[in-house]
Order: C-alpha cells, then sequence, then structure tokens
C-alpha cells in the first residue's frame, strides 16, 4: 500500500498526521512510538526499535550462559 502523507507545521516543529483509516489499520493511538530508520531505499517508519532489539539479543545470551549467577543474584 502506498499512501501520500503531507508534512505541515505544528507550532515550532513538523508534524505528520495518519487518516483514520490508517491509524485503525495499524492499530496507532496518542503517544504510540514510531522509529525512523535510514535504508538504501530512503527511509522505512517503524514500531520496531533495532537498538531496543539488539540489546534484547545480548541479554538473552549473556542470561543463557551465566543462568547460576543470575540466579544468585536475584536471591540477593
Amino acid at each position: 500500500m502506498t499512501k501520500k502523507l503531507t508534512i505541515r507545521k505544528q507550532g515550532n516543529s513538523l508534524g505528520v498526521t495518519f487518516p483514520k483509516d490508517m491509524v485503525g489499520e495499524f492499530g496507532f493511538s496518542e503517544g504510540s512510538e514510531l522509529y525512523v530508520v535510514h535504508t538504501p531505499d530512503g527511509m522505512l517508519l517503524t514500531p520496531y526499535d533495532q537498538d531496543f532489539a539488539e540489546a534484547l539479543e545480548i541479554s538473552r545470551k549473556v542470561m543463557r550462559k551465566y543462568p547460576n549467577a543470575l540466579r544468585k543474584l536475584a536471591q540477593g
């Protein structure tokens, strides 16, 4: 799907307003967070945070590697 959105001035900033059908389709609500990712083809607007996903994967590896130490730390 391709949809044209217009950037408009909002106070001292610029913003994009999503049409109602897109809000419902993508489940947006006030306060939803989106991330702009630079790609070879331009930009991607996504709710997926690449930095958080990478940090989560690193923490999973640590938890798999050191389960006993983490269990001890959790006991206080």
